[in-house]
């Protein structure tokens, strides 16, 4: 009975150990597919997974020292306790690893997301983006600079693939053009702008606004409307710099996806201290374009050109 009692403590102290491992290594994807509350819900499966392998690991190092000998219905609890906790784990790693729900688009689209910064696309359409992903649209970004004039340019780059990783971008190039300098190199953006229109082939592209007070988002909305002057779908997304004249007309409803924007912005580290990348700043601008849509949560664009071809069920 003694050696039962051992065996199942420390198969059980193993498999909760396993789970924790695994919601720690893959903390990105679990967070990246629960549709609310990603952060309090990763949290849980690891404090519980741990919690339950420490007390499993104990009885059996306990029972296998000291003999301790328990009752029969002490045993029998034991062997049902064990395996239920087990596939108790199971089922919330196997609800937790469900994508969000997104409709897929019957006709993939293929979105290219221009910004001028590392951070710039995650905290302007960062849930839009990922909803497009989740959607079965190809979803490509450039970012221009390495935002060296914001933070320590290496840092930034690793945080930039990080945070498009996260929203599961199919590729992200960052250019290494001089930050806060765009304008004066107005014409080599235009030319790297066009070589990637080129190369992806975009049914719509994403980009600064007009209305923006940033000389470097200003610079890359000219040069996108340059680069993309035959282009039929042009869309332009809310930085924390746009003026008041910033005035949306085109609205994607981020319901569940807000949390997951929020944690890409999470992965630039570098700007924490910066007041518009706070969750309660994003989620009151979600809030509000939400309002003027009239639903939950929404990502708000003006429109340069939409091609109702090209938007689709965008």
């Amino acid at each position: 009975m003694v050696l039962v009692e051992v065996i199942g403590h420390a198969a059980a102290a193993l498999a909760f150990a396993t789970v924790t491992a695994f919601t720690i290594r893959r903390r990105q994807q679990l967070t990246r597919t629960l549709s609310r509350n990603a952060t309090i819900a990763y949290g849980a499966i690891l404090v519980v997974s741990s919690v339950v392998a420490l007390i499993h690991g104990y009885h059996a190092v306990a029972t296998l020292l000291f003999g301790d000998i328990l009752p029969v219905s002490d045993a029998i609890y034991i062997a049902l306790h064990s395996p239920a906790l087990v596939a108790l784990s199971i089922v919330i790693l196997f609800l937790s690893s469900i994508k969000l729900v997104a409709e897929r688009s019957p006709r993939p689209r293929r979105i290219l997301a221009i910004g001028a910064h590392p951070d710039d696309l995650e905290i302007a359409c960062g849930a839009t983006l990922a909803k497009m992903r989740d959607a079965g649209h190809e979803v490509y970004a450039m970012v221009l600079t390495c935002g060296e004039a914001g933070g320590d340019p290496a840092t930034r780059l690793c945080e930039a693939h990080n945070g498009t990783a996260f929203l599961d971008l199919c590729q992200v190039e960052v250019l290494n053009f001089n930050d806060t300098a765009l304008a004066e190199q107005a014409n080599e953006i235009t030319r790297a702008i066009e070589a990637r229109i080129r190369a992806y082939k975009p049914d719509i592209i994403l980009t600064h606004s007009a209305h923006d007070q940033h000389q470097d988002h200003l610079a890359v909305h000219q040069a996108t409307l340059r680069a993309a002057r035959n282009h039929s779908a042009i869309l332009c997304y809310e930085s924390p710099s746009v003026t008041r004249d910033f005035q949306p007309t085109f609205f994607v409803d981020i319901d569940g996806y807000l949390d997951v924007k929020i944690e890409s912005v999470r992965a630039h580290a570098d700007q924490r201290g910066k007041p518009y990348v706070s969750p309660e700043r994003l989620r009151g601008v979600a809030v509000f374009r939400g309002s003027q849509a009239k639903t939950r949560y929404a990502e708000g664009f003006e429109v340069v050109r939409a091609l109702s071809s090209a938007l689709g069920d965008m």
